[in-house]
């Protein structure tokens, strides 16, 4: 079996014919099946709302059906035949391997929310979360990372309140 030249992706043939080049057809599944997930989920969420003409699940049905167009066209690029080669972004080196602690680092961020947010508020959360990330991009300035996330999570809590909606307390543990 030999490989397509610029694309790395094996080819079949048999007695030097046509050779048909492996094709992967599963992204392009796989992403119509997340778009049908969002739209399966948006059927239980309003599409309006009775302060504004716009709801929450109008957004999840518009990722939704964007995703399922995007996952049609990723197919009709497969059956033509289109190469896909990695591409290099700006300076990222696809040959290096993940950084674990990295990975980790910003997973704890991701999750950190979901145990913290009611206990200890918005504020100190976001502070906090975006002080993993910011370490997981190797950032070696923790003390600033901490008030960048301070003000950005305040102004998150002042803006949404301002909104109308409810996040909760300022800082609950305080009684805020």
């Amino acid at each position: 079996m030999s490989t397509n030249p610029g694309s790395g992706l094996p080819e079949t043939g048999k007695g030097g014919g046509a050779r048909a080049v492996s094709r992967p057809w599963w992204l392009g599944l796989a992403v119509i099946a997340l778009g049908g997930v969002c739209l399966y989920g948006s059927t239980s969420l309003a599409q309006s709302a009775r302060y504004s003409s716009i709801g929450p699940g109008l957004f999840v049905t518009i990722a939704g059906g964007g995703l399922v167009i995007l996952g049609v066209m990723l197919l009709v690029q497969i059956a033509r035949g289109e190469q896909f080669e990695p591409q290099d972004a700006e300076d990222a080196a696809g040959d290096l391997k993940a950084n674990p602690v990295a990975l980790g680092t910003a997973l704890a961020a991701v999750l950190l929310p979901i145990f913290t947010i009611e206990t200890l508020g918005l504020p100190i959360t976001a502070m906090l979360s975006f002080t993993l990330v910011a370490r997981s991009f190797s950032s070696r300035k923790p003390l600033l990372d901490l008030v960048y996330g301070a003000i950005l999570g305040t102004a998150a809590w002042f803006l949404f309140s301002g909104l109308g909606l409810q996040l909760g307390a300022f800082l609950p543990m305080a009684g805020f």
